[in-house]
């Protein structure tokens, strides 16, 4: 949208007493803007008082989709080699308004695109491998050749005005695009997430509603289907429930598979990279599901007292511990591994024996299994 409406500025900006063309540089394969702009910015290209050329360039540029046939509507195009020209796809202009985009070779071009030598060949665009090579075959471009030793060079006559997007612009334009806003609402809803279990406002927060409100940004402006965010939002719920939990459960897995088909179905008819994709999807999960449970242990369950007032508690088992599980003492969560790998099924009562950095050492309540020591103690004693 912040490209589409710089050229549609430019060219209604356009003064025809001081400019002899306008020169758009292409290096596009897609489009989310909505039809209508496109349809308009069709029309100032067709109507425009001075020549309006196209270089598609540099080397390995493309001009695919949407803007192949905005690219056609121009009076001049030119085409760097290395650069590839077609694929239009269904044409969105209105039948009868404008000419077939590339009159005959319009039918070829909607599924492939053809390279530097083809495009000269079937006349779609001249040879222009730089710039100012492509300016100078631009109708009213005046230059002047100068003898030179090592042969004539052209130096332009006409003056050339560039001009591209400010800083800002070039932000939102960067922020508009769909694996940035994706990317965006993973990373600020995961330190949102991250920012409710740290007890405080932080830089983490901060940059995650930062994060979060560039990403509703960019899919506003992206053909984004509601359905599939509000499944990345329940993904994080499910995360952060779990999260609460200590432990990752039917909770985690119900915010992966939110997570991924969010991500799948998340733009309609644009679709993420592959790279784009397993960032984001392993990403979160690892964050969530091994980082997030850790980081809260870690800073809730280390007070400057220490843990050892839970040796000798007695609690339950919340699932099967053969030899590790979770189990529950004082109405709180914890990873626990059974004494000399002594099973427990749920709901067995288990006291604490001893404490190994996060995890509990545990034994049935009533059957553990003896150690040897206390064999051997019992022995010398009945002696």
């Amino acid at each position: 949208p912040v490209l589409v409406g710089m050229m549609a500025d430019t060219l209604r900006s356009v003064d025809p007493d001081r400019t002899v063309a306008i020169v758009f540089q292409v290096n596009s394969t897609a489009s989310v803007v909505p039809v209508d702009e496109l349809l308009v910015l069709a029309d100032l290209i067709v109507g425009a008082p001075v020549p309006v050329s196209f270089w598609v360039g540099p080397s390995k540029a493309r001009a695919t989709g949407p803007i192949a046939q905005l690219v056609a509507l121009g009076d001049d195009v030119g085409i760097a080699p290395g650069a590839r020209l077609g694929a239009t796809g269904e044409s969105f202009l209105p039948a009868g308004s404008y000419d077939p985009a590339f009159g005959p070779t319009t039918g070829d071009l909607r599924d492939r695109t053809v390279g530097y030598q083809e495009a000269i060949d079937l006349g779609l665009a001249r040879p222009a491998p730089v710039l100012l090579e492509h300016l100078v075959g631009v109708p009213g471009f005046e230059v002047h050749t100068v003898a030179e030793k090592d042969g004539p060079s052209v130096q332009p006559v006409t003056p050339t005005r560039f001009h591209q997007l400010n800083v800002v612009d070039q932000f939102f334009h960067t922020v508009a695009s769909p694996p940035v806003a994706y990317l965006l609402l993973l990373v600020g809803l995961g330190l949102l997430v991250f920012e409710l279990y740290t007890a405080g406002v932080g830089i983490a927060g901060v940059i995650g509603a930062v994060s979060f409100l560039l990403a509703t940004y960019g899919l506003g402006v992206l053909p984004a289907r509601g359905w599939a965010v509000g499944l990345v939002v329940l993904a994080f719920l499910g995360y952060a429930i779990d999260v609460q939990a200590g432990v990752p459960r039917t909770w985690s897995v119900i915010g992966t598979v939110s997570l991924v088909v969010g991500s799948v179905f998340l733009f309609d008819g644009v679709s993420l990279s592959w790279i784009t994709f397993g960032v984001g999807v392993v990403g979160t999960g690892m964050g969530m599901v091994g980082g997030m449970p850790a980081m809260v242990r870690t800073r809730f369950s280390t007070p400057t007292i220490g843990r050892e007032w839970m040796v000798g508690e007695t609690g339950h088992a919340v699932e099967r511990l053969s030899p590790n599980g979770t189990v529950s003492v004082r109405d709180a969560v914890w990873r626990a591994t059974t004494n000399r790998a002594t099973p427990l099924e749920p709901g067995d009562e288990l006291r604490v024996v001893a404490i190994d950095g996060l995890w509990l050492e545990v034994e049935p309540l009533e059957g553990a299994a003896r150690d040897y020591r206390r064999r051997g103690g019992d022995a010398s004693q009945d002696t």
